[in-house]
Formats: structure tokens, sequence, C-alpha cells
């Protein structure tokens, strides 16, 4: 190689690595700046990590409520409605190891009456109606709209999130209902002709006699139900291994809240919830919606798979490993599922396949 061609090679070389380095700079700029915008904030004055408590007007008074806002994403904000009833948002605490990495903004929420908020202790307030009311005031005082508001609700969660979208899904984006039934009717059908049915004989009949004696508070109730109903239903991870979210937000349920609306029996419903059944309105919600059932779930899976064709945008996940907590025994299947369709939506998708 003469003098003038390694010159050349050298100067070549020299304007690649600077190419590259650019290039990688680049690269990393934008992750960088992705990360800076994410957590943001628009927040002023004193930060308290993106808690906002939040008045709302209800028959008995003005009470507040508590949410959090975890990350900054003006086209994706998830609020998450927990279940029970009674429950606290603690057990979605397992979105953060998902949700931040892929920019997907969340926002936890403790309904009237649960973990942070204010707890009226009075049974009149613990209703249906009134809590899609208090969803609508807490939309309207976090600034979520038609072009960024995503919700998903679990378990109990899912019946309120189905109840506000038939009245208010013109300010939502996407609708995510996991692990809900939309038929209370249909949910006790499938509990006592199925999952009964795969139960010890035995274990079924000392539970309902216990239940027919509304022996509630015995401990061999609870006895019975965790290794045979919980552990199998509920959270397939091992009893002793459930994750601390779980267990920390269940020990804190509102009693009063889930016996009103529940009723006492952890198999079945008996509360004000009992006839509850928007089967037939699913057709009359638009906006794209993702139903979430699981092989083992309290809830019927094929139900569920129905649910999303009923929807006029609906799409269906299955979660094959996983029970009622299938953000936790099926976890991978579940955060991808529910990120996927929060990315597709937001491309201007209205249905996809999982």
């Amino acid at each position: 190689m003469n003098f003038k061609n390694l010159l050349y090679f050298a100067a070549a070389s020299l304007c690649f690595a600077i190419s590259s380095c650019t290039s990688k700079n680049t690269e990393e700029n934008t992750e960088e700046n992705k990360t800076l915008s994410y957590f943001s904030t628009t927040d002023t004055g004193v930060l308290d990590g993106g808690v906002k408590i939040i008045p709302i007007q209800t028959p008995k008074g003005k009470f507040n409520v508590w949410t959090k806002r975890v990350g900054n994403n003006p086209k994706i904000k998830l609020l998450l409605l927990n279940g029970g009833p009674g429950a606290t948002h603690e057990y979605f605490e397992c979105m953060e190891s998902f949700l931040p990495k892929e920019g997907i903004e969340f926002i936890y929420y403790d309904q009237l009456g649960c973990g942070n908020s204010d707890n009226p202790k009075d049974t009149s307030m613990w209703d249906l109606s009134r809590y899609v009311e208090e969803v609508e005031q807490v939309r309207t005082a976090l600034n979520l709209d038609k072009d960024n508001f995503y919700i998903l609700g679990h378990s109990w969660g899912g019946v309120l999130a189905m109840q506000y979208a038939l009245k208010y899904q013109q300010h939502i984006k996407g609708l995510i209902i996991s692990n809900m039934m939309s038929s209370v009717p249909d949910y006790g059908k499938y509990a006592d002709e199925v999952l009964a049915k795969q139960m010890d004989p035995q274990v079924v009949k000392k539970i309902k006699d216990l239940e027919a004696k509304n022996d509630f508070e015995n401990p061999e109730y609870m006895g019975l139900l965790m290794p045979n109903f919980y552990a199998k239903h509920i959270c397939r991870i091992p009893l002793d291994k459930w994750p601390e979210p779980i267990t920390r937000s269940f020990s804190k349920m509102n009693q009063s809240l889930y016996v009103t609306m529940q009723g006492p029996s952890e198999f079945g419903v008996a509360g004000k919830l009992l006839k509850w059944d928007v089967k037939d309105q699913l057709k009359n919600i638009s906006v794209p919606a993702l139903s979430i059932g699981a092989q083992y779930d309290t809830m019927d899976p094929k139900h569920m798979e129905w649910m999303a064709s009923a929807f006029k945008n609906g799409s269906y996940l299955y979660c094959k490993n996983g029970s009622h907590m299938s953000l936790y025994d099926d976890q991978q299947t579940y955060m991808k599922g529910i990120i996927k369709f929060m990315k597709g939506v937001d491309a201007g998708e209205s249905k996809m396949k999982f």
C-alpha cells in the first residue's frame, strides 16, 4: 500500500469511526431523552412522587381519594381499577416491572373505602352507580380524555370499568377488562357447575355447611378455601411464595365493602352485585376493548372470549397458565398482551390478535 492509499484508508477509517460514534451517541441521546421525558413532570411546588389527592362529591358530602401517577406519556395514560371489591391498588405494583420501560404512564387509584382513600364507613356508599360517578370525577381531575385515557379494570374493577364505559365511553381511548365476566349470574352458575365439581365433594360440603351457618369467621373456612380454591383459581403460585403486593393488598381488604357488594361467601355472590348483568349491552361499547381470560380463573374463560366478540372492536387475550391473578401467575403473557393492546390502539388499530 503506497503512502497516498494509506492516507486515504486512514481518513476513511476515521470517518467511519466518527460516523459510528455519532450514530451511537445519537441513539444514546434518543434513549436518554425518552427516559427524561417519561420521568419529567408538569407538577409545580413541592413534588411528592406523583401523588394527587382528589376531592370527590358524593350524596353524603365530599371525600378524598388517593391517586399516584407513574411516568409521563401524553398519549397513553392507564388508570388501574382494583378488584375485591375493597382491595387496594397495591397488587398492581407488578406493573412497575413492565410498563415504565415501554414508556406507558399508569395511575394507581384507591377507590373510596379502599387503601389510602377516605373510608366513610357507610354501606349506602358502596354502590356501583356511585363508583361510576367517582371514576368520572377522577378522570376529570387528572385531565384524562379520549386521546389518551385507557382503563384497566381487574375483577370487581372490571365490573366498574364496563359500567363506566357504558355511560362515559366518549372519554375513553382503550378499555381493558381483566378476569371479569359481564354477568354475575353466569359467574355464579360457573362456580356451581364447573369450579365446585372440580373440588373434593367432602370439601365442598364442609364449605357449604359453614356458609349455611354464617360461620365465615371460623378458621376452618379459610383453611379449606386457601388450598382448595385460592391456590388453584385465585393465584397458582405456591401459597408460601405468593407475591408480597398481593398479600399486602388482600390483608387491607375493606370487609364492609366486600360483603356489601360481593356477599360474605368466597365461593359465589350474594351481595348487591347478585343480579348485575350487562351481556346484552356490550354491543354498545365501540371503543377498542380487550377482554382477558385465564384457563384456571374463577371466571369462565369462554365467557370472556365471547365478550371480545360482543364488543364492536373487541380483542381477546388468553392466559393459558393463569388464574384470577394472571397478572402474576401468567405474567409474561399478560403484560406483553396489555402492552401490545395499548400500543396497537395508539397506532390506530381497533382489533388485534394475540
